[in-house]
């Protein structure tokens, strides 16, 4: 349409001129007497002339013809065009506004719930003196059937590592923290937008944002923990953080370690990246063989910094299979209910739309990678220069404020660990 417009502007514009030179010519070719040749254009020049009666002429005309044709006044029509910019962008700055958050960032909250391996003999001492903490374990004592605060407050260290304590006691110490969270800011539960958990963390933030009762999220922890460490036994197996150079090569190295493992005699042997911890960092997991070998040949693959996690099994891979019967059993016998705030999935990295994709992912969580960097680039996405909300890193002394650092530095900064 532009075009269109500009070409018969153009035309129009030589026109005018070719009429102005024309009637220039015929002047001095016509005598004051008029004894001249006669011109033979005058009647069309007449007829031409008389389109413009209420034109003005000369430079005045054509200098207001430039500047119109410059306008794009019809740049507001997309109907025609193909843009690059997304749909409905304002064609100038003036013509849009920014679009603002109906609600202050700042007066919302995320909570973000550690996973196994975080809790330390004694570290719940400091939430005892909150009364519903400490009911917490009491309950929580009744349906496990131990004594679930005193391994918490005297261990031995050694025991509360183990899978089958240690998952049921980080669920209900990051509940018993969150009770000192709900004491010092009341308005928490009220506030609280998105929850997070990594790992077992998951079924912490299920539990806190009223998918499940606390009751049945102990049962369920307490199946999930004991069905991992059965299926950790079935064969040697491991976890092992790794930095990546940006030479890195990971998955060339889990598709070596497991031919090196299997032409030494291993059974279907298995090694991948069970943890997206942070875009440096990540998690392996896998049979004890072909952890050995990455271990072994780690300069040549970019990896740097390894560290074996005190944990007995492969999580978050196929050598978990074994536990998803029992989990399953358990879980399918349970009611829940929609989230009153927004629950991340670890399975998929993104929120969970309803109850039916709970249903389908908690259980392949056990299996599968846990894309926690890819979570914490969902939760925090938003338009640049819009503030981020407060973030509180509840009961794990730190160290999820320490890895949302190193995915997001705007987002760490208003982190407070609890």
């Amino acid at each position: 349409m532009i075009q269109r417009t500009l070409s018969s502007k153009t035309i129009y514009l030589t026109r005018l001129l070719t009429w102005c030179r024309t009637n220039k010519f015929s002047d001095s070719t016509t005598t004051k007497d008029g004894d001249g040749p006669p011109n033979t254009n005058e009647s069309q020049n007449e007829s031409f002339a008389n389109d413009f009666e209420t034109t003005p002429t000369g430079e005045e005309n054509v200098a207001r013809l430039l500047k119109e044709s410059a306008t794009y006044s019809d740049a507001k029509d997309k109907n025609w065009s193909t843009s690059p910019y997304p749909a409905g962008v304002p064609p100038s700055v003036e013509d849009g506004n920014l679009v603002k958050p109906s609600i202050d960032p700042l007066d919302t909250c995320v909570i973000l719930f550690p996973g196994q391996g975080t809790l330390k003999v004694g570290l719940v001492n400091k939430y005892l003196h909150f009364p519903q903490a400490k009911e917490l374990f009491y309950i929580a004592n009744e349906i496990l059937n131990y004594n679930l605060l005193d391994l918490c407050l005297k261990g031995p260290q050694k025991k509360l590592d183990e899978t089958r304590f240690n998952q049921p006691a980080t669920v209900v110490a990051s509940l018993a923290a969150l009770e000192q969270l709900r004491e010092e800011r009341p308005r928490v539960f009220e506030t609280c937008k998105a929850v997070a958990g990594y790992s077992v963390g998951e079924l912490t933030s299920l539990i806190f944002s009223g998918v499940l009762s606390f009751e049945d999220g102990i049962r369920l922890v307490s199946v999930r923990g004991t069905a991992m460490e059965y299926a950790s036994h079935k064969t040697p197996q491991g976890m092992m953080s790794v930095f990546c150079t940006p030479e890195a090569k990971v998955h060339e190295a889990c598709r070596d370690a497991i031919k090196w493992a299997r032409d030494i005699g291993v059974d279907n042997p298995i090694c991948q990246v069970a943890i997206y911890l942070y875009t440096q960092s990540k998690i392996l997991a896998g049979h004890k063989e072909t952890l050995e070998y990455i271990e072994k040949n780690a300069k040549k693959y970019g990896l740097i910094n390894l560290t074996k996690l005190p944990v007995s099994g492969a999580f978050h891979t196929k050598l978990m299979e074994p536990a998803l019967k029992s989990f399953c059993k358990m879980f399918n016998t349970l009611e829940i209910d929609e989230p009153r705030c927004q629950v991340y999935s670890n399975y998929k990295g993104h929120m969970y739309g309803n109850i039916r994709l709970i249903r389908k992912y908690l259980p392949k969580q056990i299996v599968s990678p846990v894309k926690w960097e890819q979570t914490i680039q969902c939760m925090y996405n938003r338009p640049a220069g819009m503030a981020y909300p407060r973030t509180f890193d509840v009961g794990s002394g730190g160290r999820m404020k320490t890895i949302l650092k190193l995915i997001n530095t705007k987002a760490h900064e208003q982190c407070i660990a609890v």
